[in-house]
């Protein structure tokens, strides 16, 4: 079908993904980190995502610095209590110290001491780190700060800090320049979803630009995972790859036109892009959206800046629609094998 054909009967799989709550929105949790952490149970709303459709939990860390030794989470989540035991041997005291920021709980919306918080219990906050768990994610998500009017409720999905180091642009709608410009925009703006005023009410906390470079540090230590199908140029080695996958890289980087925005070795352009899906479906398009990195991406469900499309393969189904691609079903199936090496 055309995508007028498409809009016409209401017919796209894939509509956008919208936060729960319109007038509150704010960041919502899983249940498997809130059974660990219970002061991020919120009264009035429930996560809505199936935990089979959730990256694992904890993940793993891998630190470029520290190549050889694989997963240093030691199968825990990093927090206030233990980053000192865990990683004191591991990074430089400049780098110790922004983790332990970002592990630092800070005032915020939903989870705070003030009487209107959306919490049973008063708590300090929540901590970078609470949303990018391990420097990953674990599928948390809140409404999107950055749109006025909030005509919809536009749902961000929470990305991984996996590979930060390498890119130029940050935010999905941002486009800021650096991780340091991030790390004190994200705090204004998703913490108290983009509000000035409800800030001096519940203790806004003022993170100086001299603690900001800090907490880039450490947040530029977090690699991707190993990809070991994968030569130093990110190709697939043929002496380790299935048929399948070497089918998938050659539609990668051919039919399926994938590799436009996301060119090896990082899989990324660095740069946005507008899908302009406003012709498949009856609501606004979401406007240019930053390019992601595909490395390590099948650790990083649901995907989509929203979260609307469940697994790989619901992925790849979504752009063989929008870019029109005419894939069959096996070069479907060969393009996910071969997301799932990168």
């Amino acid at each position: 079908m055309r995508p007028d054909e498409i809009k016409q009967r209401n017919a796209f799989p894939y509509p956008s993904l919208p936060h729960p709550l319109q007038t509150n929105g704010g960041q919502v949790f899983p249940d498997m980190q809130i059974r660990m952490f219970p002061r991020l149970q919120r009264v009035d709303v429930d996560f809505d995502i199936p935990d089979a459709f959730l990256p694992e939990f904890p993940p793993a860390i891998f630190l470029h610095s520290r190549p050889e030794l694989g997963d240093v989470s030691r199968g825990e989540v990093l927090s206030i209590n233990n980053v000192r035991v865990l990683m004191k041997d591991l990074l430089t005291p400049v780098q110790l110290e922004g983790l332990r920021l970002l592990l630092t709980p800070l005032p915020q919306e939903e989870f705070n001491p003030t009487d209107d918080r959306k919490t049973v219990n008063p708590s300090l906050g929540v901590a970078c780190f609470d949303c990018h768990v391990n420097g990953h994610t674990t599928a948390q998500f809140h409404l999107s700060p950055d749109i006025r009017p909030q005509e919809r409720r536009f749902r961000l999905d929470t990305t991984s800090l996996r590979g930060v180091f390498n890119q130029q642009i940050h935010g999905s709608k941002r486009s800021l320049r650096s991780v340091e410009d991030f790390t004190e925009f994200e705090q204004r703006t998703a913490y108290f979803n983009g509000d000035p005023i409800r800030p001096m009410k519940k203790g806004f906390q003022e993170l100086p630009r001299s603690v900001i470079p800090h907490m880039a540090q450490a947040q530029n230590m977090f690699d991707f995972p190993p990809a070991p199908k994968l030569t130093v140029l990110g190709r697939l080695d043929p002496s380790k790859a299935t048929e399948s996958e070497l089918r998938g890289e050659k539609l990668f980087f051919g039919k399926a036109q994938c590799s436009v925005c996301h060119p090896a070795p990082f899989y990324l352009d660095d740069k946005m892009h507008d899908l302009k899906l406003e012709r498949f479906l009856p609501e606004p398009g979401d406007g240019p959206i930053k390019t992601f990195t595909l490395r390590g991406i099948k650790d990083s469900p649901p995907y989509m800046h929203d979260g609307r499309c469940l697994t790989l393969e619901d992925t790849v189904e979504f752009f063989n629609i929008v870019l029109r691609l005419a894939l069959t079903k096996e070069e479907k199936a060969d393009l996910a094998a071969f997301l799932k090496c990168l």
